[in-house]
């Protein structure tokens, strides 16, 4: 067998551009085994802190300053481990993890947030593998890149299931599994302490309704007194919870699930997040309930698009694509028509925006819907006729959202839509 020859990422002009920092990195020389990381990350000097770490560690780093670009990286490059700012120019790194996790093709990627953002506990019940915050000693770099490579090195994890009742606990062994995840599963909170001095645990599931221990003290102590960290831990439970032991359950859990009709397979969801479970490896039987939990085009259906092309031809190509996914299309093929249909149409949620139009170009067009009232948070991608050095930053300068390059990639504009579009 020959030489594996190095493979450059496919680079469509709108999004995977170098970085605007010009942080070097090695985008155009990954090979199929490579382990690659992806760097979400605006700061220079810090960017190439990381790019700098993942290679000591024997990664391949690609670094992505706008959170648009990275979601389109990830979904083309399929990294083995990602961090993640969440002050970005562009979107929220907040929705960033959220677009991750709710695709199953990349919610497997362990993420590290790294961040000078407050409250960065919000990422762990989002499925961040790991927080860390701003300024970052060398230690806690290190630490950050040791937690994400045991992720990445070890496939199979560790679940702890403390379940009081025989028949739910097999039951739940049978839906999570023990193929990727080893499962174990005890009745009582004294074998569940046995446990956990024996293995490590990677999540762990608490049934309320123990028999030899109040299930809130036990939680409470394995948070203070079991070297747990900030692993995930997830409450089920059958009964309802007063306000009290809600109260006292928030800071040591991640999440709380109340046993109903579809609380197994919430379960089911909930650790398989956790875990990092890659949906390839899972059975088709198991595959199709995160299918049906997490259908990303469920955030495109019902949307309202307007499209603003002079060219009829683009109108119907792009209209028959957004159609399928439930989008309502509605065109303007000058810049006054399309303000004017802003202003007359309610309930226009985004809009593709040509740049190369008549009398009005895109830019002077974009300019006077941001300086009309409401439309400052209105979702504007403009559409150019071909990349050229520099038509982004004037996209953005004069009120873009986002940016891109013709011949439209219906992926491209699919993943920017479900990344602007509110959830």
């Amino acid at each position: 067998m020959g030489e594996q020859q190095a493979v450059a990422v496919d680079e469509p002009a709108a999004h995977v551009e170098t970085p605007a920092e010009e942080v070097d990195d090695d985008r155009h020389d990954i090979r199929p085994n490579d382990r690659v990381l992806l760097v979400i990350e605006d700061d220079q000097a810090f960017a190439r802190v990381l790019v700098d770490e993942a290679h000591a560690r024997g990664f391949k780093a690609v670094v992505a300053a706008r959170g648009a670009t990275a979601i389109t990286l990830a979904g083309q490059l399929r990294p083995h481990a990602i961090t993640l700012d969440i002050r970005l120019p562009d979107i929220s790194g907040w929705r960033i993890l959220n677009q991750l996790k709710h695709d199953l093709a990349t919610r497997h990627i362990p993420v590290h947030v790294i961040s000078a953002h407050e409250e960065l506990e919000h990422g762990l019940a989002r499925g961040a593998l790991g927080i860390a915050v701003k300024p970052l000693t060398r230690d806690a770099i290190e630490t950050a890149f040791v937690r994400l490579e045991d992720c990445v090195n070890r496939p199979v994890k560790n679940l702890l299931l403390i379940e009081g009742d025989q028949v739910q606990r097999e039951r739940l062994v049978e839906l999570i599994g023990n193929g990727d995840v080893h499962t174990t599963a005890v009745a009582t909170a004294s074998e569940a302490r046995a446990s956990l001095g024996d293995q490590r645990v990677d999540c762990a599931v608490v049934d309320l309704g123990l028999a030899d221990e109040d299930a809130v003290e036990l939680i409470d102590r394995l948070r203070r007194e079991v070297d747990l960290g900030d692993r995930p831990l997830i409450v089920y439970t059958a009964r309802e919870l007063t306000p009290q032991e809600q109260d006292r359950l928030k800071p040591f859990t991640q999440s709380i699930i109340l046993n109903g009709p579809e609380a197994p397979e919430r379960l089911f969801d909930e650790t398989a997040l956790f875990l990092h479970r890659a949906i390839m490896r899972m059975p088709e039987s198991r595959r199709r309930i995160l299918e049906r939990l997490h259908d990303v085009n469920a955030t495109l259906a019902g949307k309202k698009v307007l499209l603003v092309d002079d060219d009829i031809r683009n109108i119907y190509a792009m209209t028959s694509v957004l159609e399928r996914y439930n989008v309502t299309v509605v065109s303007a093929e000058s810049g006054r028509e399309a303000i004017s249909l802003l202003h007359g149409l309610p309930g226009i949620d985004a809009v593709l925006m040509d740049i190369m139009l008549p009398e009005m170009d895109g830019y002077e067009t974009i300019r006077a819907i941001r300086g009309g009232a409401g439309f400052a948070s209105l979702p504007i991608i403009a559409v150019t006729a071909k990349a050229m050095k520099g038509d982004r930053e004037k996209c953005i300068d004069a009120g873009a959202s986002d940016y891109l390059a013709k011949p439209i990639d219906t992926e491209q504009l699919l993943t920017l839509l479900r990344v602007w579009l509110p959830h």
